[in-house]
């Protein structure tokens, strides 16, 4: 590995700040791709995003669902008026995330419907 390869993980195309305004990218591969500060107003359905930096990040307006997101960046990015319906999400941090005006019917967390646990948190704040 030279002493390029060291300084920047992502051997992918550098995109950093790149936007995709009105775009069908459903199904595109992003790997090694640096997409710090990118701005998705796009169809991503069934994408894949492996190694790759989407820090800060923007998605508004977007359709993810069944996207696949493998050893991804996603400190202080914004989810915004998206569908996320069949996300999977593992061996993640979510130190600090919120979650704000969602549908989350059907949603789990380790097996646990979130409504069952909204419900008996409900019970125990009584």
């Amino acid at each position: 590995m030279g002493d390029s390869d060291k300084q920047n993980p992502f051997g992918g195309p550098q995109l950093q700040g790149a936007e995709y305004t009105r775009a069908d990218m459903s199904g595109t591969n992003f790997n090694g791709v640096n997409l710090n500060k990118a701005r998705f107003f796009a169809v991503l359905t069934e994408a894949t995003f492996t190694d790759t930096n989407l820090q800060g990040a923007l998605f508004d307006d977007v359709n993810l669902s069944m996207a696949r997101f493998n050893n991804v960046t996603l400190a202080n990015t914004r989810i915004e008026n998206a569908n996320l319906s069949c996300l999977n999400i593992q061996g993640v941090t979510l130190a600090n995330t919120q979650i704000k005006d969602a549908d989350l019917t059907g949603m789990t967390i380790n097996g646990v419907l979130v409504s069952d646990l909204f419900a008996a948190y409900e019970t125990v704040k009584g």
